[in-house]
């Protein structure tokens, strides 16, 4: 039997993970103050239809972390490839994640992003540890869906969904 040492197992993980394909999602929120918060995460499903709940998995090192762990709303944003970018901005420390990306402010000052595939507005149904993660768990209050075809993230990259002909 073959020994992989911890350093082998890890990176063996990460390349097993990026072998399962993805949709790509952008969620954000606003803190009391207003300031909008967001993150990528391409760890997202449905939950339950009744009461239809969503998940998505935020690391508890990111910045928005905090905002998101009191947060009483926000919105997912299943996004297309146009937003492969924004989805890196969002993916990225330190990054100005809303300049130029075309959010709007809800009624409650949440930032939706225009144009995407299927906005989620979501309020805490649950929250829980998992690792060195945290499972959102956002009960859908508000969804509304376009036309166009989200993107999927595999093998560390953007792919577009081709158009179906049938």
């Amino acid at each position: 039997m073959t020994t992989v040492n911890a350093t082998d197992q890890t990176t063996l993980f990460k390349k097993a993970m990026a072998s399962f394909p993805s949709g790509v999602t952008i969620v954000t929120t606003a803190d009391a103050d207003g300031r909008w918060w967001g993150f990528t995460a391409t760890s997202f499903c449905s939950v339950s239809m009744d009461p239809p709940l969503v998940l998505v998995c935020l690391a508890d090192n990111a910045q928005c972390y905090p905002v998101f762990a009191r947060a009483d709303r926000w919105v997912v944003h299943v996004v297309h490839a146009e937003h492969a970018d924004l989805a890196t901005r969002f993916a990225t420390r330190g990054a100005d994640k809303f300049a130029d990306a075309g959010f709007a402010a809800d009624e409650r000052g949440l930032p939706v992003l225009a144009g995407a595939c299927a906005t989620l507005d979501c309020a805490p149904y649950a929250r829980h540890t998992a690792g060195d993660h945290t499972i959102l768990v956002g009960r859908v209050e508000g969804t509304r869906v376009s036309e166009q075809r989200p993107v999927v993230y595999f093998r560390r990259n953007f792919h577009a969904l081709p158009d179906s002909h049938g």
